[in-house]
């Protein structure tokens, strides 16, 4: 696998609401620009996504993937694998939330995609970089606009 880029953001909410909005899948192509459809194709015994199919069009990448989630415990980390993909060959990647005061909380997004076609690493960690900023903009935005 190749390596993993990390960002990271203030969002000002509590952590859960944050990870409320993450667990939506149903919403996200409302507020992800990239992500045109969502299917969860299984859920944990609690409810949790376990299994979900996305449709992703990223301008130069487009891909039909299914990634795995494991959602922790004390519900302040979600990391998901992808299990199938047709422009992708793996993709790796977390959110991991850390309250602040005030109801803040700094959300760090790591993620690792490695293409089924060609693409130097400089332009692979670009675009890892990008996606992730885009990211974490738009889930704050989201968050942060349904106060």
């Amino acid at each position: 696998m190749v390596d993993q880029s990390t960002q990271s953001i203030v969002i000002e909410a509590p952590a859960a609401r944050i990870m409320a909005v993450i667990a939506d899948f149903a919403a996200y192509p409302e507020w992800a620009e990239a992500v045109k459809e969502t299917e969860v194709l299984s859920r944990t015994a609690d409810g949790r996504a376990e299994r979900v199919r996305f449709v992703l069009d990223a301008g130069v990448v487009k891909d039909t993937y299914v990634n795995a989630y494991e959602w922790a415990s004390d519900g302040m980390s979600v990391s998901w694998q992808l299990t199938e993909g047709q422009v992708q060959k793996a993709q790796r990647g977390s959110y991991r939330l850390v309250p602040l005061a005030d109801d803040r909380t700094e959300v760090t997004y790591s993620l690792a995609v490695d293409l089924a076609i060609p693409m130097i690493g400089l332009f692979r960690r670009k675009a890892e970089k990008m996606i992730m900023d885009t990211a974490l903009k738009e889930l704050k935005r989201r968050v942060e606009s349904a106060k």
